[in-house]
C-alpha cells in the first residue's frame, strides 16, 4: 500500500487502484492480467468519465450563457482523489469541487467511488451528490475499463464474441471528431451476439443508446471470458484504438454532444439532474467465467 496506489483482493481476484483519477490500474486472476496495462497506443487503463462523457462542441460547456472550457471526458480522470477507506478487500475515494474544477465546471459536487472484491467479483460503485443548497447539479458519468484483447495468447482477436443478456436489435450510433453523428446505423449485433473484429472500431466507438441489456459476457467460445453487469447506466460504448491489445466495455450515463449542439450544458443528452442534497448512484461488476 502506498499513498498513491492501493492493492486488494480475495485470493481469486486481485486489483489495484490509483489515487490519481481513482483509476483501476490492475486486475488479475489466476496469475493472468485481465486489464490492459497502459502504454502505446493508449496510456490509460480505466478512466472515470466525469462530469461529461465524450466531447463537447468546441470543448466548451455553456452554463447560464457563459463558456467554460472542458476537454473530452471531463477532468475527474486527471484529479487526485482522497482516500476515505482502504482495506484488504477494497477502497473508497472522493473528489470534491475546487477552484480549479469550478473554472471548468461551475458547480459544487462530491463524487465517491468504491471498489470492492468479494467472491471473485470486482464491484465498482459511484455516488454523485449535490451539496449546493440553491442550484441543480447537471452531470454525466461513465466507466471506461480496458480489458485485454485477446484474452489468451495466440488466439486471434476475431475469435472473441460479446453475448448480451438480451437481444439488441436497435440501431447504433457513431462519432465524428468525438461528436455524436445524427444518423442511426444498422447494428452489427446479431440477436444477442457481437462477433468482435478490429474493423468494427475503425470509425471510432460503437455506441448503444437504446440499450436493452444490463449485462454481457466477453469471451473466447469454449475458452476464458469475463462476465460484466451494470446498474444505472442507460448507454454502452465499445471501443479500441488501432494497434492496441484491449477492448473497452463502457457503461455510461451520458454521451458525446451531437454535432452542431449549441444548447446549455444542462440540456445535453444523457445528463442527470440532482436537486440540492440529492444523490445519483450507479455501478458495474466484473468477474471471470
Amino acid at each position: 500500500m502506498t499513498d498513491s496506489t492501493h492493492s486488494f483482493g480475495d485470493g481469486r481476484l486481485a486489483a489495484s487502484v490509483h489515487a490519481k483519477g481513482a483509476e483501476l490500474c490492475a486486475l488479475r486472476a489466476g496469475g493472468r492480467d485481465l486489464l490492459w496495462g497502459g502504454g502505446a497506443p493508449w496510456q490509460r487503463q480505466s478512466p472515470v468519465l466525469f462530469p461529461i462523457v465524450g466531447r463537447l462542441v468546441d470543448d466548451t460547456a455553456w452554463v447560464a450563457g457563459k463558456p467554460y472550457r472542458m476537454t473530452q471526458h471531463g477532468f475527474a480522470r486527471d484529479c487526485s482523489f482522497r482516500w476515505l477507506e482502504r482495506d484488504e478487500t477494497g477502497c473508497r475515494l472522493e473528489l470534491v469541487d475546487t477552484d480549479e474544477t469550478r473554472a471548468m465546471f461551475p458547480f459544487a459536487f462530491s463524487l465517491v467511488i468504491e471498489y470492492r472484491i468479494e467472491h471473485g467479483t470486482l464491484s465498482v460503485r459511484y455516488c454523485v451528490t449535490n451539496p449546493d443548497s440553491t442550484r441543480v447539479l447537471p452531470a454525466s458519468l461513465g466507466a471506461h475499463p480496458a480489458f485485454i484483447w485477446p484474452l489468451a495468447p495466440d488466439v486471434p482477436k476475431n475469435r472473441h464474441v460479446i453475448t448480451f443478456d438480451a437481444p439488441e436489435p436497435a440501431p447504433i450510433r457513431r462519432l465524428e471528431g468525438g461528436l455524436l453523428l445524427p444518423e442511426a446505423l444498422p447494428t452489427p449485433i446479431k440477436g444477442r451476439t457481437l462477433a468482435l473484429d478490429e474493423a468494427l472500431f475503425a470509425p471510432d466507438a460503437l455506441i448503444l443508446d437504446q440499450l436493452a441489456s444490463h449485462g454481457l459476457t466477453y469471451r473466447i467460445p469454449d475458452g476464458p471470458g469475463l462476465r460484466l453487469t451494470w446498474q444505472g447506466f442507460p448507454y454502452l460504448g465499445l471501443w479500441m484504438k488501432p494497434g492496441g491489445d484491449f477492448l473497452c466495455i463502457e457503461p455510461w450515463h451520458g454521451i458525446a454532444s451531437p454535432v452542431g449542439f449549441s444548447g446549455e450544458f444542462s440540456t445535453r443528452p444523457g445528463v442527470f439532474h440532482l436537486q440540492p442534497g440529492q444523490e445519483w448512484q450507479a455501478g458495474w461488476q466484473v468477474g471471470c467465467i
